[in-house]
């Protein structure tokens, strides 16, 4: 999997964060970081959506192992 560090970064953040949100994390991301967050959804790690002005994370099988790796569970 081709990934750049600063995209991983961004999915262990996100995936640290995710205990605190019942496994969907809000997504709060800079302007330079949605680069990152684009090059996770087309990894096919995380998907998004939106309920009442908060866009929130929702890990696929693919992320929830990638975590599992990295000592996070979702």
């Amino acid at each position: 999997m081709n990934m750049t560090a600063e995209s991983f970064k961004l999915f262990i953040a996100l995936a640290n964060d995710a205990d605190n949100w019942n496994g969907q994390p809000i997504l709060d991301i800079t302007k330079e970081q949605r680069g990152n967050l684009s090059q996770l959804k087309k990894l096919q790690l995380l998907t998004t959506f939106k309920d009442e002005g908060c866009d929130f994370v929702i890990f696929s099988d693919a992320g929830k192992k990638l975590a599992l790796e990295n000592n996070i569970k979702l």
